[in-house]
C-alpha cells in the first residue's frame, strides 16, 4: 500500500495510533493506555504500536507524526509546557526517530485537532480554523489555508493563558484562581472542567460542590438553579473570551473539541451571545463541534506527514 499516513496522538492516560490513506480513510488503529511517569516507557510503547501497524498492514512507515501533550521547541525540539511532566525537556521527535530510523514531525495536540478538522473535518474547505479544546485544560491552535501557524515561540492560538475579560457589575469569582503557568486567573481557570466546576460552587456556596462538567450540565437541564446560572455563566465567559480570539484573528470557523465541548446547546449559547462582545456587533464566525470527535487529535498526527 502507498501513501498511507501514521499518527499517533500521545495522550495522559492513552496512546493511540491510525493510519490513513490521502483519502482520510482509516486502515489501522489501536489505542493502549500510556505508560505512567516513564520516557522511555512511552517511547517503547509508541515503537511498538508503529510495528502493529506495519506488521498488519504488510508496509514500512515512511514518516510518523506525533501529537504530544506540550510544544516543541528549540533547535532540540525538546518539549515544554507539557501536562505528562516526564516529557518535559525530552526530544521527543529526535529519540522517535532514531528507535524507527524514519523521519518523525512532533507538534502539540491543539495543532494536530485543528489540522485535522481543518483537512477534512468541520472547518474543511475554510480559509481560516481556529481550534479550542475545552477540557482539563484551555488550548487552541490556529491553521490558514489548512496549514499550521506556528510563531517564534510555539504558542500560536493559546488563548487560555491570556487573562479572563471582566466586566463590571459582577463578580465572576470571589477568589482569584491561580493557574498552573503561574499566572491568576487565566482564561482556562474558568472554562476548563474544573473551573466549570469552581464556578457551580462559587455561585452558590452552600451547595454540595459537584466535580464532575457532564454531571453539572445534566443538573442544569434538570432545572437546577445552581447549574443553570453555573452554566450561564460560563456561557458569558467562553463567548467573552472567544471574542478577543475574533478581534484579533477573525476566523471562518471556530471548532470545539474535548470533554467540554459535548455540553448541551454549547455552539447555540455561545453564538448567542458572541455579537454583543466582537467588535463591531456583526458576527460571521461558524461555530461548530470536531466532526471526528476524540480522533481528531490522532487524525491531525497522521496528517503531519502531508504538510510541506
Amino acid at each position: 500500500m502507498n501513501n498511507l499516513q501514521f499518527g499517533i496522538d500521545l495522550g495522559g492516560t492513552k496512546t493511540e495510533i491510525i493510519v490513513l490513506d490521502d483519502n482520510g480513510h482509516k486502515h489501522f488503529g489501536q489505542r493502549v493506555p500510556t505508560p505512567a511517569d516513564s520516557y522511555p516507557d512511552i517511547l517503547q510503547t509508541m515503537a511498538a504500536l508503529v510495528a502493529q501497524a506495519e506488521q498488519a498492514l504488510a508496509t514500512k512507515a515512511k514518516h510518523l507524526g506525533v501529537g504530544a501533550p506540550g510544544t516543541p521547541f528549540g533547535h532540540q525540539g525538546r518539549l515544554k509546557n507539557a501536562n505528562t511532566t516526564c516529557l518535559i525537556g525530552q526530544p521527543l521527535a529526535a529519540d522517535l526517530q532514531s528507535l524507527l530510523n524514519i523521519p518523525v514531525t512532533v507538534e502539540n495536540d491543539a495543532n494536530c485537532l485543528v489540522l485535522s478538522e481543518a483537512t477534512d473535518g468541520a472547518g474543511a474547505n475554510a480559509s481560516v480554523v481556529f481550534g479550542v479544546i475545552l477540557g482539563t485544560g484551555v488550548g487552541g491552535a490556529l491553521a490558514i489555508n489548512g496549514q499550521l501557524v506556528n510563531g517564534p515561540n510555539r504558542i500560536t492560538g493559546e488563548w487560555g493563558h491570556n487573562p479572563l475579560p471582566h466586566w463590571s457589575g459582577q463578580m465572576v469569582s470571589p477568589n482569584p484562581r491561580p493557574c498552573y503557568c503561574g499566572l491568576t486567573d487565566c482564561i482556562e481557570t474558568y472554562l476548563c472542567g474544573k473551573g466549570l466546576c469552581q464556578t457551580y460552587s462559587d455561585v452558590n456556596p452552600d451547595v454540595m460542590p459537584i466535580n464532575n462538567a457532564s454531571l453539572i450540565a445534566k443538573a442544569a437541564t434538570e432545572a437546577d438553579p445552581t447549574a443553570q446560572r453555573a452554566l450561564n455563566r460560563y456561557w458569558d465567559m467562553l463567548s467573552r473570551s472567544l471574542a478577543t480570539v475574533i478581534n484579533v484573528v477573525d476566523p471562518d470557523v471556530i471548532v470545539f473539541a474535548g470533554g467540554l465541548s459535548q455540553l448541551p446547546g454549547l455552539c447555540t449559547e455561545v453564538h448567542a451571545r458572541l455579537s454583543k462582545h466582537v467588535f463591531g456587533k456583526d458576527m460571521h464566525t461558524r461555530l461548530a463541534v470536531a466532526a471526528h470527535g476524540d480522533a481528531s487529535g490522532v487524525r491531525g498526527a497522521a496528517w503531519l506527514g502531508q504538510a510541506p
